[in-house]
């Protein structure tokens, strides 16, 4: 590097740290900070809207929040899988760390550890109202839900909604026989603390997105005149697969065009609203899913496009998620972020942005304020990522290059999924070590380890300092970063359908 190209890489860092230092010091002397709306959907494929490929059906409003914001295209979730993802993005800590690892189900005993800090309670330090208004999915029992971790306000369902005596295993199945219920009991709607529906029907389900949308703006029209954050993580594109009369059959391409286009309208409302009240301009919205499409299910799940496999696996199609950052004046409109970002980060960029501080522990993502505002020169903060599933370390990256070591996983071989609702069984691979050049081959076709012996080398010492820290049940090593999940103890009191 020559004498004056590090000046001028010198120059622009100081400039973006002044920018960033800048809009955050704003809101520390007595300007109203931004207000945060978070929209999360549930096994959303990368291709699933328009703005990342979807054309067999429209989404006029994520088409428009895209235009007037940013596109980030190498965003990506750190569990292809639920309640690990969603731990991760409330925590700004990777899942493996803090010892939410799959996808808890009724009879879980887990949840989120009251020692980590979420999203909403960062923003509660400075005074923000807030709500989430969906699926919670981090632990159901009283002590792990959203009232103890921040929240104000909690509307939705705990847990997935396949969770229930209706799930497709029970295909054919006679509607009393006992079998449905061996495994999950009926799915209830929660309010607050308390649940309200003991019984979820398939008609509430079809309402479950009109639901959280319709709370959603009853809470901005409430809490317009202070700052808030508001959590959507909807429960659709989840299967089983419902809509409301009014998008039943809209899509004219099946029943998840008609999901995603109601998707797609509800965030034209939450937006609609927030230019009601004059505030969309102070309000930042970040729009993305929490895993790759559940390809099984065929007609009924969403497209990786050009990626490798979906839900459930850590090749891109699993990881790599539709995400846009919207915040008008602010980020650069109808523009794309091609450099690699996590959910992780979207806590820390915030805790900057408002002023709050971070937990004292450790968390593992870095503040990309730089990127989603555009600054010139602004790179990825991660030097290195992991992609834990299962306690298993399955692949390691860095901005361009990804190391995938030997490990089972699912697939379709090509086959296509099921249809109407019902899956068809997955294969079980083994995947090859294999290093892959993301920039060249995003699908991941190409092994070029034996081309980089540099990149190779490189990328599996990052490897071992992850399983040092946070172990890999591949290698059998125990991590010593490791934190626990939060656990029932004995005088804790279950919910009363359980």
């Amino acid at each position: 590097m020559t004498m004056y190209f590090r000046r001028i890489m010198i120059m622009v860092t100081a400039l973006t740290l002044l920018i960033t230092c800048t809009l955050a010091a704003r809101f520390e002397k007595g300007e109203t900070p931004p207000n945060i709306v978070l929209i999360f959907i549930d096994d959303m494929g990368y291709a699933d809207i328009g703005p990342f490929g979807a054309r067999d059906f429209s989404t006029p409003n994520l088409d428009r929040l895209a235009e007037e914001g940013r596109r980030f295209t190498d965003f990506a979730v750190t569990a292809p899988v639920c309640s690990a993802s969603r731990a991760s993005l409330l925590t700004g800590v990777l899942h493996i760390r803090i010892g939410v690892t799959g996808a808890y189900n009724p009879k879980a005993i887990e949840g989120i550890h009251e020692q980590e800090m979420t999203l909403a309670e960062l923003c509660k330090q400075k005074g923000y109202a807030t709500a989430i208004y969906g699926k919670w999915h981090l632990g159901h029992h009283p002590k792990f839900l959203p009232l103890n971790h921040g929240f104000d306000e909690y509307h939705g369902i705990p847990y997935s909604n396949d969770m229930w005596p209706w799930h497709p295993r029970y295909h054919g199945l006679a509607p009393d026989d006992p079998k449905r219920r061996e495994v999950y009991p009926d799915l209830p709607l929660i309010e607050n603390d308390r649940v309200i529906d003991a019984d979820v029907t398939a008609e509430d389900q079809k309402n479950v997105t009109q639901w959280a949308t319709e709370r959603a703006l009853d809470f901005i029209d409430r809490q317009h005149k202070k700052p808030f954050f508001l959590y959507l993580p909807y429960s659709m594109v989840h299967v089983p697969l419902f809509a409301s009369d009014a998008f039943i059959g809209k899509s004219g391409t099946g029943l998840l065009g008609d999901v995603i286009m109601e998707l797609d309208d509800s965030v034209g409302k939450v937006v609609d609203k927030l230019r009601e009240y004059g505030i969309a301009d102070n309000t930042l919205i970040v729009f993305t899913s929490d895993n790759g499409p559940w390809v099984s299910y065929g007609d009924h799940a969403g497209s990786a496009g050009p990626y490798r496999e979906a839900k459930g696996t850590s090749f891109e199609g699993g990881i790599r998620v539709p995400t846009i950052f919207w915040w008008p004046g602010e980020i650069p409109a109808n523009t794309n972020c091609d450099e690699f970002a996590s959910t992780i980060d979207i806590l820390p960029t915030v805790a900057k942005l408002i002023g709050a501080q971070t937990p004292n522990h450790k968390i593992d993502g870095k503040d990309i304020g730089p990127l989603l505002f555009g600054e010139r020169g602004a790179l990825s903060p991660h030097e290195t990522f992991p992609h834990y599933y299962q306690r298993q370390l399955q692949a390691v990256r860095n901005e361009r290059w990804k190391l995938v070591f030997s490990h089972k996983y699912r697939s379709l071989n090509g086959r296509q999924g099921g249809t109407g609702g019902l899956p068809v069984d997955y294969n079980q691979n083994l995947a090859s070590l294999a290093l892959y050049d993301l920039d060249n081959d995003p699908g991941e076709t190409k092994n070029v380890i034996n081309q980089y012996p540099e990149i190779y080398a490189e990328l599996l010492d990052a490897a071992e300092a992850y399983r040092q820290e946070l172990g890999d049940r591949l290698t059998k090593t125990r991590g010593s970063g490791l934190r626990e999940p939060g656990r029932l103890g004995p005088n804790d009191r279950r919910l009363i359908w359980y």
